[in-house]
């Protein structure tokens, strides 16, 4: 094989490559497009190869074009592979070749070889010519070429936004032909959908499932192939239990004949198993390590570790092995090697390792401990003897060699060798002290307040264990050498207080805050308070007591003095400190005695947490300090009212007469006592002379229902009428006179009145309502609704007319106009709470869920919302929430006693008796006078002031249901035109009535 060393010898003259077998060279748009035309002071002649002064000739193909001189060094850039084009000269850069340009050429510049661009036919237009860039795409991007870009891309922007509308519109309306051509499937249907809000619930109901229509859900009939009888025998025999073996090998000694019982097997393996549980007892406690019922549990909750714990596990004993390499005397290593060996159930490698330790760092405690964990209880001793002969001043070693005694002289005889090297150890007195008697306690103490005298546990533990004379010494003794600590005086309190001597309490307390500050001691109010509520803990009310008493006032200036002391009483009762809260409130009384607040503080805790003497007396001492104050007064005759006493009520209001002659309130307060108990005659009497001593609104509001209740209707008409002309706008007072006039008078003098009256107060909200339900029963619903318009027009935003009107309909079965008007009526108040509730009783019950959370998130804390959240809980059976929701609607609102009613009813439902005397107790507490239902009964002149609160509780709770939430109390909106009292009390139930019915809902 000889080398071809024609491949580097240049190529003939006239040579043309490929052509004696027909590959000749040919050209394409692609050579012919980039192709760059010569300068054209340059002629383009065809040269030679050796003439200097002549231009080069242009060849076929890429390259740059340059001329040939003496100073320039040029080329026809020489092809690619083809060979098109060709260099002149071979001195000049570059390979030789021919003129015409058919050889292959050589080297050039770098930039002309970079040119890779895409020259083909589908890169090519006839107008914009080839795509890509027209700069190079390596060239850096500079902040020039940045504002070109964003210019002509905003000039693209502008060009784009001129016909935009117009071509959006076309658009569409090519998209709406498309659409009629063809529609969606949701437009096809479109017209079937629209009919579907005139079905009804029964008909969407009524319609049957669709189900499963496919054919792979239907089911293949069975098919059945009957068993031969080989393969039955076969499974009996499987089944059939195997009571014996028999051995089909022979075996020297045993004759093949043998067969193993497998029942004995068993047995024989029990019998190991049990053997092996009384071998790993110790014979020598009594304990022993495996439980043998628990034996097969136990095995159960052995971990298995992973591959990765156990790798872990590998990595940090190497860790430790290198700590304790190279510290031997670091307690911790071993402690964490000794650890890291138990955890991966070595316990055996982890006693040694901690052996280890002990010998290592013996001066460490923490070792010597953990080595008595990891042990056995005599091993333990052993090692503990070994820490307190290294460590004699540990405490820990002692107290735990003490530990692992079980006898009781045996932790004595340790603990007072303990004390021989430790005399100065708390708690190794400590513990020495609570295994002895007292008496030998007594001496250990006495030795041990020598050798510690700064402990105060010591000291007042002594203390308590010597008589009174002995144990104030004690205190003394302790008071002098340590001089600084408060407790001491404390305890020094206590002991008098648990002697009986209580005068001594407030000269102790104040010699040692006089003591304490001679000293040093900085006396802070807070802290002495904190020590008042623990010695009410401790049943020292008295130290208590003098504690506030001589510390209330530290630090306070005097204008704050009252609000300070009252916030304090209310921080002590909310931490259940009762008796520090009164001996705040009873020294702010002291240094404030015509203070009214204070007073009404005081009688408010008596009254929950006191007694009733307690509560007298203070109420006593209240009207003696602030004869003025009438609530005091009233507090106490009612006190006494409700404590039977009502021949001490009446001396007690006729007191409060002498001291406030004219107040209205007193003297009412005083005909609600002789009407409650039946002493009309008397109350008219109060009645007149308080209408000519005050002359009040309410002194005349009361005469007239007094007289309605006795049925004197001429004499009520008599005084509403001279009422009225001296309180012309007193809406209380129209509304009474338009009851009585319906009882007594022409339909056509009624409605005159009431347009008089409307014409009055049509401010009063209840003389439209009053009205629109007499033009309810007496004439149609087309008059009480054209009432209700004009109510609203003239009192607009008011839900209670919003409420009548939308009622009105209900009731004459026009439940869309009434829909209608309640959504008006959200819209003009969209927080009203009572229409938010009607809305809810007023949905179907799948639709009030949603509804009941629309109005939580309008009314989050409006009772009437919640107590129709509670409604909806209750008709679901969700006992627990609907109790929780009641509770909060009567924690919002308590004087509310529509949803006390509610409350009880439910808990007669679902609660137990407890529940409800809780609920009738705390109804009875709260004492609510509001509420639709609630007035119904409370306010019905054949009831005036004899109804007590448990009887109203009880009475509503027989009434109040679905419809009277939806229309509002019965017979109001009654059709008959009778006007008696008699009538709408007979509907009622009687007391008894009331609780029989309560008990058999």
């Amino acid at each position: 094989n000889r080398p071809k060393n024609f491949l580097n010898v240049p190529a003939p003259p006239h040579y043309v490559p490929g052509l004696g077998r027909g590959a000749t060279g040919f050209t394409t748009r692609s050579d012919i497009g980039p192709a760059r035309m010569a300068p054209e002071s340059q002629p383009t002649t065809t040269g030679t190869p050796n003439n200097t002064n002549t231009p080069v000739t242009i060849g076929r193909g890429r390259g740059s074009i340059v001329t040939q001189s003496n100073n320039i060094p040029g080329r026809i850039g020489g092809g690619g592979a083809s060979g098109n084009g060709g260099n002149i000269g071979s001195n000049i850069n570059g390979s030789g070749g021919n003129i015409n340009g058919n050889s292959g050429g050589g080297g050039g510049d770098d930039d002309d070889d970079d040119d890779r661009g895409d020259y083909s036919e589908s890169n090519f237009d006839e107008f914009e010519g080839y795509g890509g860039s027209f700069y190079d795409p390596t060239a850096p991007y500079e902040k020039d070429d940045e504002e070109a870009d964003k210019i002509w891309s905003e000039v693209d922007a502008r060009m784009d936004s001129r016909r935009k509308l117009r071509r959006e519109q076309r658009l569409r309306e090519e998209l709406k032909k498309f659409r009629a051509i063809r529609p969606k499937i949701q437009q096809q249907f479109a017209d079937v959908k629209e009919k579907l809000k005139e079905v009804s619930a029964e008909e969407w109901v009524a319609i049957p499932e669709i189900g499963d229509r496919s054919i792979r859900s239907k089911k293949r009939p069975e098919r059945y192939t009957p068993v031969p009888d080989s393969l039955l025998e076969k499974a009996r025999l499987e089944n059939q239990p195997i009571s014996s073996l028999s051995v089909g090998t022979e075996t020297p000694g045993i004759s093949s004949s043998v067969r193993q019982d497998l029942n004995q097997i068993g047995e024989a393996r029990k019998t190991v198993l049990s053997l092996k549980l009384k071998q790993s007892s110790d014979s020598v406690t009594g304990q022993t390590v495996v439980d043998p019922k628990g034996y097969l549990t136990d095995m159960k909750s052995i971990k298995i570790n992973t591959d990765a714990e156990i790798g872990d596990i590998k990595r940090a004993r190497l860790l430790l092995k290198s700590v304790i390499l190279t510290n031997p005397k670091h307690g911790p290593g071993w402690i964490a090697a000794a650890r890291l060996e138990e955890l991966a159930g070595k316990i055996v490698i982890a006693r040694k390792l901690i052996n280890q330790g002990c010998q290592a760092a013996s001066d460490n405690e923490d070792v010597w401990l953990e080595a008595v964990r990891l042990h056995t209880l005599d091993n333990a001793k052993i090692i503990l003897a070994r820490a307190v002969s290294h460590l004699p001043h540990s405490v820990k070693a002692w107290l735990a060699a003490a530990n692992l005694e079980l006898e009781i002289q045996s932790k004595r005889r340790i603990l007072r060798k303990a004390l021989e090297f430790n005399p100065n150890s708390v708690r190794l007195w400590k513990t020495a002290v609570e295994l002895e008697e007292p008496e030998e306690a007594r001496i250990l103490l006495s030795r041990a307040v020598e050798c510690v005298p700064e402990s105060l546990e010591i000291w007042f533990a002594l203390a308590h264990l010597e008589t009174y004379t002995n144990a104030r010494n004690v205190l003394n003794t302790a008071r002098k050498r340590l001089p600084t600590e408060p407790q001491i005086w404390i305890e020094a309190a206590k002991l008098e207080e648990a002697n009986g001597n209580e005068q001594a309490i407030n000269v102790i307390v104040k010699r040692g805050l006089k003591s304490l500050s001679q000293n040093g001691v900085t006396i802070r109010r807070e802290q002495w308070l904190k020590e008042a509520e623990n010695c009410e803990k401790c049943a020292a009310v008295a130290t208590c007591q003098a504690i506030v008493h001589e510390t209330i006032g530290i630090g306070i200036e005097a204008q704050d003095r009252k609000r300070l002391w009252l916030q304090d009483a209310e921080d002590c009762l909310a931490r259940s400190s009762l008796q520090t809260a009164r001996a705040i409130l009873t020294h702010t009384a002291k240094e404030f005695p015509a203070k009214k607040s204070v007073w009404l503080r005081i009688a408010r805790l008596e009254k929950h947490y006191g007694t009733k003497e307690s509560l007298e007396q203070i109420l006593l001492q209240a009207v003696r300090y602030c004869p003025k104050a009438e609530m005091l007064w009233l507090m106490t005759a009612k006190e006494q009212w409700l404590a039977g006493s009502v021949d001490n009520a009446r001396q007690v209001l006729k007191s409060a007469f002498s001291c406030n002659p004219n107040n209205d309130r007193i003297w009412l307060a005083a005909v609600k006592l002789e009407c409650s108990n039946s002493e009309f005659e008397r109350a008219r009497e109060l009645l007149q002379r308080a209408r000519e001593l005050s002359g009040a609104e309410k002194v005349w509001i009361k005469s007239a229902k007094l007289e309605r209740t006795l049925n004197n209707l001429t004499n009520a008409c008599q005084l509403l009428d001279t009422a009225l002309k001296k309180y012309t706008k007193s809406a209380k007072l129209w509304s009474i006179r338009c009851s009585i006039e319906e009882s007594i008078s022409s339909i056509e003098q009624i409605h005159e009145f009431y347009q008089k009256a409307i014409t009055t107060v049509s401010f009063s909200i209840e003389i439209w309502l009053q009205a629109a339900q007499w033009e309810e029963r007496v004439f149609s619903t087309n008059k009480a609704r054209s009432l209700l318009e004009k109510a609203r027009l003239r009192n607009p935003k008011n839900e209670r007319l919003w409420l009548a009107a939308i009622r009105v309909e209900l009731k004459a079965n026009n439940k869309k106009i009434a829909i209608n008007l309640l959504a008006k009526a959200l819209q003009e108040c969209p927080n009203s709470g009572i229409l938010w509730a009607h809305s809810i009783a007023t949905e179907s019950h799948p639709r009030q869920k949603a509804r009941c959370l629309e109005a939580i998130k309008r009314c989050d804390d409006d009772p009437f919302v919640i107590a129709a959240a509670a409604r909806l809980f209750w008709d679901d059976r969700k006992i627990d929430k609907a109790r929780v929701w009641f509770e909060r609607a009567i924690t919002l609102n308590p004087d509310l006693g529509d949803n006390w009613a509610s409350y009880y009813k439910f808990e007669v439902q679902h609660g137990t008796q407890e529940q409800q005397k809780n609920i009738i107790n705390r109804c009875i507490e709260a004492e609510p006078l509001h509420g639709e239902l609630w007035e119904f009964i409370s306010k019905n002149p054949q009831f005036y002031s004899r109804l007590s609160t448990e009887i109203v509780l009880k009475k509503v709770a027989t009434i109040i249901d679905e419809s009277t939430v939806l229309l509002g109390p019965p017979l109001i909106f009654s059709n008959s035109n009778s006007n008696s009292n008699s009538k709408i009390s007979s509907s009622l139930p009687s007391e008894t009535e009331s609780d029989q019915e309560i008990l058999n809902i």
